[in-house]
């Protein structure tokens, strides 16, 4: 498995985590922003001037062309995560005890909110600043 962005819903705030662990503690499923593939995009370059090595007393005009990219929503570089770590904990103390780390990007309010509204148990969300927060779960 892999780590995956999951946009939360009407919101600009980010999740990354791997979709098995953050699914396993919602009701409704997340999707990750993943699923859409890899596109070619274009972008226009204005004309412009440039010298040949630095120094140059002359400049040489380049004219203005199309640009051809890759866009892959998935994309990511190096192994580090963005944003804040948080801490989803069911059955804290109990055997079988399930505790995942995630980290989020975006704003605290949202992800509170994602977990108060769809948790499937009862659950203790730790925020980066350690405060521990009840979410009751709800019943599908």
């Amino acid at each position: 498995m892999a780590i995956e962005r999951f946009t939360i819903a009407n919101t600009d705030t980010v999740i990354y985590a791997e979709p098995d662990n953050l699914n396993y503690f919602l009701n409704t499923p997340l999707t990750p922003d993943t699923a859409a593939s890899a596109t070619n995009k274009q972008a226009t370059v204005k004309a412009h001037t440039r010298r040949q090595y630095p120094g140059d007393t002359t400049t040489s005009s380049v004219s203005a062309t199309v640009r051809t990219y890759l866009s892959d929503p998935g994309r990511r570089t190096g192994n580090a995560l963005p944003g804040d770590s948080f801490r989803v904990v069911s059955d804290a103390g109990l055997p079988g005890e399930e505790n995942r780390q995630f980290t989020y990007s975006g704003n605290w309010l949202d992800v509170h909110a994602l977990f108060v509204g769809d948790a499937k148990m009862q659950v203790y969300l730790y925020s980066p600043s350690g405060t521990r927060y009840t979410v009751d779960g709800t019943t599908p």
